[in-house]
């Protein structure tokens, strides 16, 4: 098992996937293997029908969860063992549409507010000010902060794309306090071992506490800042394909979103009931 996990590690990496899908990849294999106590190697198209059953209907896990783990599994059977067959007419799951969890300017004031920590709220005041998301956040150095020509560089974002943001300057500000008092040499946002990034988790965990505390009845995550960003911009008047470089969106369409949770655009539509007594009545 070691060394398939190491030849399907080495075949991830010659494809340049992200870290962070190589990890996702790598577990959601063994987890398959744990699931039936053998080598994935040993397993063939029946065993992966079963467990893909098994995490739709026992486990019931999220379509995002879930075809994560049908992309691993294909790409294991297809790249590292060689046996196509064994996943031909394994399918993805049509994911649900869902509006992202958006907060109001006051929400997120009383959010920040309630955040226990400097660090944590730098974190979560980065991912709102610029749009962030937090592996992008918590993958800055000290050197990805500009405050010359007020920029911060997104070092391979989702998609492994570099791209610039503008620097806020009140987040300037908080980023000024923090370094003073935490020193990050490299990192920006290391964990207690002073060189890796805080883990994601941390920052989740901190999200709900902060949520609790400020009373905010809404499944806040770090995810919720970058959705607030983009919704409250398009409130303000921001044209949408400047939205989309802004967070490195690929289509305009993931972009295009965020127009069915904005209240100022829905607002500022007008329904054609309204239209009907603007229009001059017919003579005859």
């Amino acid at each position: 098992m070691t060394e398939l996990r190491q030849r399907m590690i080495e075949d991830l990496r010659l494809r340049n996937v992200a870290e962070n899908t190589l990890t996702c990849y790598v577990r959601a294999v063994r987890q398959y293997a744990e699931f039936f106590g053998r080598s994935p190697d040993r397993l063939d198209a029946k065993h992966l029908r079963q467990y893909l059953l098994h995490l739709l209907e026992v486990q019931k896990v999220a379509q995002g969860t879930y075809n994560q783990k049908v992309a691993a599994l294909r790409f294991f059977y297809r790249e590292t063992l060689k046996k196509p067959a064994y996943v031909e007419g394994v399918c993805f799951t049509r994911k649900e549409r869902k509006l992202p969890v958006v907060l109001s300017h006051y929400e997120i004031r009383r959010f920040l507010e309630a955040l226990d920590s400097l660090k944590s709220r730098a974190i979560l005041m980065t991912c709102y000010g610029a749009g962030l998301r937090i592996s992008e956040a918590l993958s800055l150095g000290v050197g990805d902060i500009d405050s010359e020509r007020m920029m911060i560089r997104v070092r391979q974002g989702k998609g492994r794309k570099d791209r610039y943001v503008a620097l806020p300057k009140t987040l300037l500000i908080v980023l000024r306090e923090y370094w003073k008092a935490a020193k990050p040499v490299d990192c920006l946002f290391p964990g207690r071992d002073g060189v890796k990034p805080l883990t994601r988790q941390s920052v989740v965990n901190a999200c709900h506490r902060a949520m609790k505390a400020a009373g905010i009845n809404k499944n806040v995550s770090p995810h919720t800042m970058r959705h607030s960003f983009a919704t409250h911009l398009l409130e303000e008047g921001a044209d949408v394909r400047t939205i989309q470089v802004l967070l490195g969106h690929r289509s305009v369409t993931t972009t295009a979103l965020y127009t069915h949770v904005s209240q100022a655009t829905i607002r500022k539509t007008k329904s054609p009931l309204d239209r009907l007594n603007e229009e001059p009545a017919a003579t005859a």
